[in-house]
């Protein structure tokens, strides 16, 4: 899976630690129903670290599309409430 962080790049992420990224999914959509900024920012950027560090870089001069675009760790609950609906960013 190809995962966008804005502002940083593009990591391809193996299948191994998706399942892992979904655990984080499902506790955001969680947070952003109990309206918990403080969870969802730490979400976010634990979501951040599991790509960097269990992902490989894609090199810049590769163009391939994203799977998967993460939002930046400031989204503000108003926005995070029209992205963390229903299954979140990762379905199932």
């Amino acid at each position: 899976m190809i995962v966008r962080i804005l502002g940083e790049g593009q990591f391809n992420l193996p299948g191994a630690a998706i399942d892992e990224l979904n655990e984080i999914d499902n506790r955001m959509v969680e947070a952003v129903e109990a309206e918990d900024r403080s969870t969802l920012t730490a979400l976010l950027q634990e979501m951040e670290t599991l790509v960097r560090e269990k992902g490989e870089p894609v090199p810049i001069d590769e163009l391939v599309e994203s799977d998967l675009i993460l939002p930046e760790t400031d989204l503000t609950l108003e926005e995070a409430e029209s992205i963390f609906v229903g299954e979140g960013l990762l379905p199932g």
